[in-house]
């Protein structure tokens, strides 16, 4: 009877120390690591904006000099798709040049599409892009790049149906609201550039890598029994030097590069929105998956650009480390005090921006989500908020089409025919894969699409133009090719051959890079006065 006062005092006094230990353990949590947490400061993005804005520059500026080399030869009015036939067309299908307007906006719309305008546009392009890479930078020239850019990727046809375009638009009218209106000066501007916005470019990251990620689980198993890159860097587009090394790596070193490929591309997106440590580490594997694909690869801007937009997963505190003293005092001056406040109508803008990216991503997001995913796709005439993807399928073999000319009058068994070369694709076999990335020759693109497996002249039908273009003895259109076996005079006949190409391998005693062999005629020899090709040519409208 005695003793149980007793343990009920102990109980009191163990409850007691209890309750002071946490209150000790609430007061040491309070003041260590969750009040420094509470304390910290935001991030910033001064130096994110800085250096997005420069890459994006590079990026305009290799586009825009990518284009000035090839417009004449591509869409020029004596090129393999003349622009001015095809917004002819449009605009007789649409009813009026406004009509045309609203379904693909081009400045084109405005100006005509001569020769003259498209180069001059492209020359314009190129000094911006020259002037944005130097600092002299503002609202008004990153506007005038995207719609330079977007006039003419609205009438580049099939030369300009990649997926890097769309992403090159999104980012370039995401850059617009990134800085002030009317500011020039190569330093940072002294207002603070929106969080929105690079909120919304993780936001392109998120789906461009996501998007990516499920179109390869989705369309291919080699992706799901880690077996595509076994294959994916001898069939890729145009492949590089270390290709052909990486190629003859092990089984079991291709499904680890495969399992990183998942990893990287559907696991550490979602940690771009993270805490700010999580999101540093989520941005430089991004970024190291992005060099690794430069070096691998000939991919054309798509990765670099990439990486212009993963900028937006890092902040001032790790790129500060990267500035020089003079910037790092410009930052902390603004930070201080002397940055200017963003105006009712500025902050205005980046919420009717936010509603507009807002009501446009459902489409992508459901297009992602689909069982019939579209692998690159855009919703608005805009190009502003879109689903990306690539490689959904990887080719088990190379095939590729070789071009060849003769001058004989006569065909017969013993016809001398001598090959056209393309600067960047398998053709010689003992010639090295070429290292261009960010380059982008893009006949040489559409060339690997047409041998693939079930195209052909029918589904490509621009091959034949470009056939009857060299029989003509276009020289314009020659310079397409690293090597053009006819430069005095055009041959007789022309034809296409499918070959297949494999790489040699390591310890193989010859020269060669490649091996290949003979598969089927992808195009029968033609001649200039050939009547089914003179038939086929009018009925895509192109004997004009």
């Amino acid at each position: 009877m005695g003793a149980e006062p007793v343990d009920a005092d102990v109980d009191a006094d163990a409850d007691a120390d209890a309750d002071q230990d946490a209150d000790r353990f609430a007061l040491r949590l309070r003041g260590g690591w969750l009040a420094r947490w509470k304390s910290r400061p935001p991030p910033t993005y001064w130096l994110t904006r800085f250096a997005f804005l420069r890459w994006l520059a590079f990026i305009y500026l290799v586009a825009f000099a990518s284009l000035a080399t090839q417009l004449g030869p591509l869409i020029g009015s004596h090129g393999i798709l003349p622009a001015a036939w095809f917004v002819d067309d449009l605009r007789r299908i649409e009813g009026s040049r406004l009509s045309a307007f609203v379904d693909l906006p081009s400045i084109f719309w405005l100006t005509g599409v001569s020769d003259a305008v498209m180069v001059a546009m492209c020359w314009i392009g190129l000094a911006l892009s020259i002037a944005a890479l130097a600092g002299v930078t503002n609202a008004i020239v990153q506007a005038l790049l995207w719609f330079l850019y977007m006039s003419f990727v609205h009438i580049g046809q099939v030369w300009y149906g990649y997926g890097w375009e769309m992403l090159l638009l999104e980012a370039g009218f995401l850059s617009i609201f990134l800085c002030p209106l009317r500011t020039a000066t190569p330093f940072p501007p002294a207002k603070a550039p929106p969080v929105a916005v690079v909120w919304m470019l993780r936001w392109v990251v998120f789906r461009l890598m996501v998007g990516a990620a499920l179109i390869k689980l989705r369309g291919d198993s080699c992706w799901r029994d880690l077996t595509c890159l076994q294959y994916h860097y001898e069939t890729q587009p145009n492949p590089s030097p270390l290709s052909w090394l990486i190629h003859q790596a092990p089984p079991w070193f291709h499904s680890i590069g495969v399992l990183f490929n998942h990893f990287v591309e559907l696991v550490v997106p979602f940690f771009a929105f993270g805490p700010r440590r999580v999101r540093h580490v989520a941005g430089v594997l991004l970024v190291l998956f992005q060099v690794l694909l430069i070096l691998s690869g000939n991919l054309s801007f798509l990765n670099w650009l990439t990486i212009g937009v993963c900028i937006a997963c890092f902040d001032d505190q790790l790129l500060g480390k990267l500035a020089t003293a003079r910037r790092r005092a410009r930052i902390a001056e603004l930070e201080a005090g002397a940055a200017e406040r963003a105006t009712r109508v500025e902050r205005g803008v980046i919420y009717g921006l936010a509603a507009v990216v807002l009501s446009l991503s459902p489409f992508p997001v459901t297009n992602m989500i689909s069982s019939r995913q579209l692998m690159n796709a855009s919703f608005d005439p805009l190009h502003l908020v879109n689903t990306y993807g690539a490689f959904g399928s990887v080719d088990r073999v190379r095939h590729e089409v070789i071009l060849e000319g003769t001058s004989d009058r006569v065909l017969g068994p013993h016809t001398r025919w001598k090959e056209y070369e393309l600067p960047c694709k398998p053709g010689d076999v003992r010639r090295a894969p070429c290292f261009i990335t960010p380059w982008h020759f893009r006949l040489d693109w559409q060339m690997w699409f047409a041998a693939l497996p079930g195209a052909g002249y029918d589904t490509e039908p621009w091959i034949v133009r470009l056939v009857d273009q060299l029989l003509s003895g276009n020289r314009e259109v020659a310079r397409l090719f690293a090597r053009d076996p006819f430069p005095r005079r055009p041959p007789r006949f022309i034809r296409a051959q499918l070959y297949r190409y494999e790489f040699t391998r390591l310890g193989d005693r010859s020269d060669a890079w490649w091996k290949r062999r003979f598969v089927t005629e992808y195009l029968r020899p033609l001649s200039r006065g050939d009547p089914e090709l003179r038939a086929f040519l009018d009925a895509h409208g192109w004997l004009r």
